[in-house]
């Protein structure tokens, strides 16, 4: 009776597959973990009405005029209002207690804002505005007002993609990279080295296994999304997956490159943090990288985890198909291919 003929690429994959769902620590942290990292930051950063702006109003100079209109300042819902001598109205300006002054003499009123509190120009508008009308005046044009709530408008639904995208990179570095060090260490690769597999097989194991835990991720981060903030896929769940496996592989790319020769776990570790630790600012996971100065975000744009988290918020949050996705999926595929060839041809066993 002749033996079975194995496949060595299943096998391998067969084999990181056990690795994983043995330790139960690798479980917490590929699915526990951002579950509750996005629980607890979707509830710090809820929905809430916009904040009322705080007005704080000193009497330089009383009259009946200034009183009159600091009752009706006071009275009015859109500003929260409160009366402050001098010297206590400039501290509280300083710690951002109130966004703007209001100081009444006898040539009027005069507005005082903090150039350094993003506030205090929408402030003084609102403060105008409030005491322009009670003092009479009366605007030309009729006016109307709506409230409408987008779908992807709120921070949780910038959040959770990239949350996604950042234990994507997290997951494919420290579980492909950093394990290749970790079996080198204890002279495990030494003994593949000796089987009938080739190098390839070897190194796509990993990546395979990567991608088939990453289709289990993204379905319980989405219903966890869809149950707890009311989330929904504005576009379709092919393009999701196919740009999370695009960032799995950019990332899977670049962590088999620093495990092709690094035999030291220390050094892997100051590695990977290196890697990742700058993404982390960079990308856009808690904010928007527009923040930082123009000329940086063609750069940024560049890096994997933007161009993977760019492209799971156009998926989420604006409907986009791959195609309008198409410099984001270039970006990944560029790092994940580029990583793959040279870790191929750097890589040892021992």
């Amino acid at each position: 009776m002749s033996e079975e003929k194995l496949n060595p690429l299943v096998e391998l994959v067969l084999a990181r597959l056990r690795e994983f769902y043995r330790e139960p620590a690798i479980v917490f942290w590929v699915f526990g973990f951002p579950l509750l990292m996005a629980l607890g930051l979707g509830a710090a950063f809820r929905s809430k009405p916009p904040e009322l702006p705080r007005i704080g109003v000193v009497m330089v100079e009383e009259s009946a005029e200034s009183l009159e209109l600091l009752e009706k300042l006071k009275a009015h819902p859109a500003a929260i209002t409160e009366v402050y001598d001098r010297e206590s109205a400039d501290r509280a300006l300083s710690r951002a207690k109130v966004d703007v002054l209001v100081l009444f003499d006898a040539q009027g009123y005069e507005t005082v804002i903090d150039a350094t509190q993003e506030k205090g120009a929408r402030a003084q508008l609102e403060a105008r505005d409030i005491l322009q009308t009670a003092a009479g005046r009366k605007d030309p044009l009729r006016e109307r007002h709506s409230r409408v709530t987008k779908p992807g408008s709120r921070y949780v639904d910038f959040l959770i993609p990239g949350i996604l995208g950042m234990n994507i990179m997290g997951s494919s570095l420290w579980g492909v990279g950093y394990n290749l060090v970790v079996a080198r260490k204890r002279k495990l690769l030494r003994r593949y080295g000796v089987t009938p597999m080739r190098r390839p097989h070897f190194l796509l194991s990993y990546f395979i296994s990567r991608s088939l835990f990453l289709v289990l991720e993204l379905g319980v981060l989405v219903a966890f999304g869809k149950l707890f903030f009311g989330m929904t896929v504005q576009g379709g769940l092919l393009s999701l997956v196919v740009i999370s496996i695009l960032g799995a592989a950019a990332f899977a790319g670049i962590s088999l490159v620093i495990g092709a020769r690094i035999s030291n776990t220390e050094t892997a570790n100051g590695w990977t943090n290196l890697v990742q630790m700058p993404m982390w600012l960079l990308s856009g996971v808690f904010f928007t990288y527009e923040r930082f100065p123009e000329f940086l975000h063609t750069p940024i744009r560049m890096l994997p985890l933007t161009a993977l988290v760019d492209g799971l918020r156009g998926v989420y949050n604006d409907g986009l198909t791959l195609a309008g996705l198409l410099p984001e999926v270039l970006v990944l595929a560029v790092w994940g291919t580029v990583g793959f060839l040279i870790a191929l041809r750097t890589f040892r066993w021992q």
